[in-house]
């Protein structure tokens, strides 16, 4: 009998991969705070997930741009408050997913050496 990553892993493995690519985008936000004219972008994470439901590889993301509540001065839409926000959220969500991800593997470990 062979076991199934994909299907005993669920959507755990992209989760991690957008959450990855998501805090890219957001400390790339964060880079360019004052860099004029820079476009403040992010991913819509649900999104993803549903665009990429029963793929076997994660894809890039659409990266999207943000819609800014004032635009700044020098043409900059990058607003501290909300990538830092975003930021903190995201990280906190990938280590839910990691740790989820982690059980998962340890329960596959005890199937495959017969512990219960």
């Amino acid at each position: 009998m062979s076991i199934s990553f994909s299907r005993a892993l669920g959507n755990s493995v992209q989760a991690i991969d957008l959450r990855l690519q998501r805090a890219e985008i957001l400390s790339s936000n964060l880079a360019n705070t004052d860099t004029p004219n820079y476009q403040a972008k992010d991913i819509d994470f649900s999104a993803e997930m549903q665009r990429q439901r029963g793929e076997m590889t994660s894809q890039p993301a659409q990266v999207l741009y943000r819609v800014p509540q004032q635009i700044g001065a020098d043409g900059n839409t990058v607003e501290l408050h909300t990538e830092q926000a975003a930021f903190a959220n995201n990280s906190q969500s990938f280590q839910v997913s990691l740790s989820f991800l982690s059980m998962q593997l340890a329960s596959m470990q005890k199937a495959i050496e017969g512990k219960s």
